[in-house]
């Protein structure tokens, strides 16, 4: 017996013998799930609506929305993981201090940690397997990035000579977008198809925001900010996604001029845009959330983290979604949505086509080109959106995933209840 199958017979086994979708369509005690993913809005860096607001602060409002929405007493939070990029110090500080502003005691724990663009899934992936060892029982995985106000290449610590002199090692600070230029050229992905991806993204996004498809998942905050024409600051509340724009067609986006080489084909208007945004889920085992009489909405079902080269760091989702769902004990046909985080079309759509994963299933609603990257809470707010539209499309199983800075993939396996 091969060790894929080793592990398949290990899966089907947990499962009381069923195998595939029926296996994780199945409730047990020890299941954890989710009883509350929420996120705030999406907004544009450097010019949207929380462009002048602190990463803790949106953090801080959407731990106090994640409260009021699950009725959870914060007493019984034990611990919280925040995933976030930029921040100074991995904003370990100004995490624990807004999770006692949204109402926390002084007993829940928090952390930040940093896998570049999956950390907001690795927070909650973390809370996840601390609940499965029994080291906690109830905890929440975030993600916040403010990329307004700490983007930028003060990001990136400088190399030593060290680093520097093992091209491997050097190739880890290659910015993204000339990463993404050299994978689109290498693996032959078109501008065309890229513009053609894009443009759907923005189309599925503006559709989804129209029908108020979003509105369940975010949460208004209200915030200062300054308007840059006037100078005047203002208490405004952000409740939709900013980035996202009206009339955008793939001859559009044809006529933007390539951003990283002149004869490229990546460029504003099919990469992901920069964000600002905060997103929560609150997680527990089955037994906790009955006993609690918690809402369950979902269940986290398995998880993968892959390396591949720094150069073909986009190529992550293709190698980690396969390991994801070998743990499930899952095909991909057995997957209803697929969040494939967009960080550019060129790489979005190459691991799509080879996974064989039909368009209609990535990103229903749109994406991270149409709405933002927001480098933390990427990974926490794909698992909002993900059983949001499961739920209401009355499907059962969907995966979250991206590629991460300095050549990773990662991905989830989730169940909606």
């Amino acid at each position: 017996m091969s060790s894929a199958q080793q592990r398949l017979t290990q899966v089907s086994s947990h499962f009381g013998g069923k195998k595939g979708a029926a296996a994780l369509t199945e409730k047990h005690p020890d299941d954890i799930v989710v009883t509350c993913a929420l996120r705030s809005a999406i907004t544009k860096g450097g010019k949207g609506g929380f462009k002048d607001t602190a990463a803790a602060d949106l953090l801080a409002g959407v731990f106090k929305a994640v409260i009021e929405r699950s009725g959870i007493d914060p007493k019984l939070v034990n611990d919280v993981a925040v995933g976030s990029v930029l921040p100074p110090g991995g904003g370990a500080t100004e995490f624990r201090a807004a999770s006692l502003v949204a109402g926390f005691p002084e007993s829940t724990a928090v952390r930040s940690l940093n896998r570049q663009c999956s950390s907001g899934l690795q927070a909650v992936v973390d809370i996840a397997n601390a609940l499965k060892t029994g080291m906690i029982d109830v905890g929440i995985g975030a993600g916040v990035e403010s990329m307004s106000s700490q983007y930028g290449p003060g990001a990136v610590t400088e190399f030593s000579d060290l680093l520097e002199n093992h091209m491997e090692a050097a190739n880890c600070k290659v910015p993204m977008g000339v990463l993404s230029e050299q994978m689109a050229k290498e693996r032959n992905i078109t501008r065309t198809s890229q513009d053609a991806f894009a443009a759907h993204s923005y189309q599925k996004a503006i559709e989804a925001q129209k029908a108020g498809l979003f509105n369940e998942e975010i949460v208004p905050l209200d915030v200062k900010w300054t308007d840059p024409k006037s100078g005047e600051e203002k208490t405004i509340t952000v409740k939709a996604d900013d980035g996202v724009r009206q009339g955008i067609t793939a001859e559009s986006l044809g006529k933007i001029r390539p951003a990283f080489a002149k004869d490229g084909s990546i460029h504003a208007g099919n990469a992901s845009q920069i964000s600002d945004g905060a997103a929560a889920v609150l997680l527990m085992k089955r037994s906790t959330a009955e006993r609690l009489g918690q809402k369950i909405i979902g269940k986290y079902v398995a998880a993968s983290v892959v390396g591949v080269p720094p150069l073909l760091m986009g190529v992550g989702p293709w190698k980690a979604i396969p390991v994801a769902l070998e743990k499930a004990g899952i095909t991909k046909d057995d997957v209803d949505i697929f969040e494939i985080n967009e960080a550019f079309a060129s790489q979005c759509v190459w691991c799509a086509n080879e996974l064989g994963i039909p368009q209609e299933k990535v990103n229903p609603k749109g994406g991270a080109i149409a709405f933002g990257h927001p480098l933390g809470c990427t990974g926490s707010r794909q698992v909002s959106t993900l059983l949001t539209e499961l739920k209401r499309t009355n499907k059962k199983i969907g995966v979250s995933s991206m590629c991460v800075g300095t050549g990773m993939g990662m991905a989830a396996v989730w169940v909606s209840e």
